[in-house]
């Protein structure tokens, strides 16, 4: 048996929205994705883009991000994070992150932006790793002292909530939504950027399309140029797909948190595994991420070799060379990200996962974890 770290589903409703635009039925996938999404998540606006990265880059420029501004965010985050900032020649500034949750410290950012005051510093990117979310009601308070914008990276909280609410529903300013995030196989490409703000909608809309504006309703190829945009537009097959794949959101979450119950119960013992200690029910668990107290690598190599796949999410920023180097980084600088690095595994985890397929992981797990000195 092999165990992939993540596996794409296709079900009937997949096969009939992509039918339906290959056989050139009049329907606007994308403008139906993006009504469908706003919403299912509760929010006013919602905006589809060719990635999540792209929903990323349009938040930065929707916020009006200029060289030498200051973008707060997580060491412990995917590289597109901070790659964004600086296609604007903007600065990203590290933070460490909390022990438990491997997200945002954000005792770190109160501290910092106490410390540091500058109209420079103009937003704090939060990304919630598995889906699990920092505590969003002191952040947006911080952020309101602060007077700094809040963009959450939400590329595993798709359908995760905070307190009832959906994440992309609960006051940021821009969330952003990867359809395929890092390491999650999928056959399609696909990111939305929401929003409850007239104005930054407006804006993103704007520059969603290389800065056009088409006044004439008649003559479609009419078209004025107002600012500088790109195209971060979504293919319409790839949001029929989407639009199937949201449908079953909210079902695939409670499939996720079963896998992590059964996860828990098998691992909980398991000498030199150290489970998740996060326990509540908004836990999406669209991660599972285990620690492993040593040899973390050749651990991932013997499960591989066993059978099984994993991932790892993330290498902190601050050990990439370019980070390293462009910010003059030391390896200790981030204490708390540099010890969860080294000891974090991300296990399989997908809705269509099989009890006999969790199992065969666990004992994969316990086999090798009973020979490890």
């Amino acid at each position: 048996m092999n165990v992939p770290f993540s596996k794409f589903v296709n079900g009937v409703d997949v096969h009939s929205n992509v039918s339906d635009v290959l056989d050139g039925e009049n329907i606007n996938q994308v403008e139906m994705l993006e009504s469908e999404f706003a919403t299912y998540i509760g929010s006013d606006y919602a905006l589809a883009t060719s990635h999540g990265t792209d929903a990323l880059h349009l938040a930065m420029l929707a916020l009006d991000l200029k060289r030498g501004d200051k973008i707060l965010c997580s060491v412990n985050a995917h590289p597109n994070v901070p790659e964004v900032v600086r296609h604007f020649d903007a600065e990203p500034v590290f933070l460490d992150i909390d022990e438990k949750s491997y997200n945002l410290n954000l005792d770190h950012l109160e501290s910092y932006l106490e410390d540091n005051k500058s109209k420079k510093l103009k937003a704090v990117i939060v990304t919630h790793i598995a889906g699990y979310c920092v505590d969003l009601e002191r952040l947006y308070s911080i952020a309101k002292i602060y007077g700094i914008k809040v963009v959450e990276d939400a590329s595993d909280a798709l359908g995760a909530t905070f307190k009832g609410q959906k994440i992309g529903s609960t006051g940021a300013d821009i969330t952003c939504f990867d359809f395929s995030s890092h390491l999650r196989k999928n056959v399609c490409n696909g990111g939305m950027l929401v929003t409850n703000d007239e104005d930054i909608i407006k804006r993103a809309r704007l520059l969603h399309n290389h800065g056009m504006e088409r006044n004439n309703n008649l003559l479609d190829y009419i078209y004025e140029v107002v600012d500088i945009g790109n195209d971060y537009s979504m293919s319409e097959l790839n949001a029929a797909y989407i639009r199937a794949q949201i449908s079953h959101q909210d079902d695939n979450i409670k499939r996720q948190k079963e896998i992590a119950t059964l996860y828990n119960k098998a691992l909980k013992s398991v000498e030199h595994i150290t489970t998740p200690e996060i326990e509540d029910d908004e836990h999406p668990f669209s991660l599972y991420i285990i620690k492993i107290d040593k040899n973390r690598d050749s651990f991932a190599v013997e499960l591989k070799e066993a059978g099984v796949d994993t991932a790892l999410h993330y290498i902190p920023l601050h050990l990439l060379t370019y980070y390293k180097a462009k910010y003059s980084l030391r390896v200790n600088d981030y204490p708390v990200a540099l010890r969860t690095y080294q000891q974090v595994l991300s296990l399989p985890i997908y809705p269509s996962m099989s009890d006999k397929e969790i199992k065969f992981v666990c004992d994969k797990i316990k086999k090798i974890a009973l020979n490890r000195v």
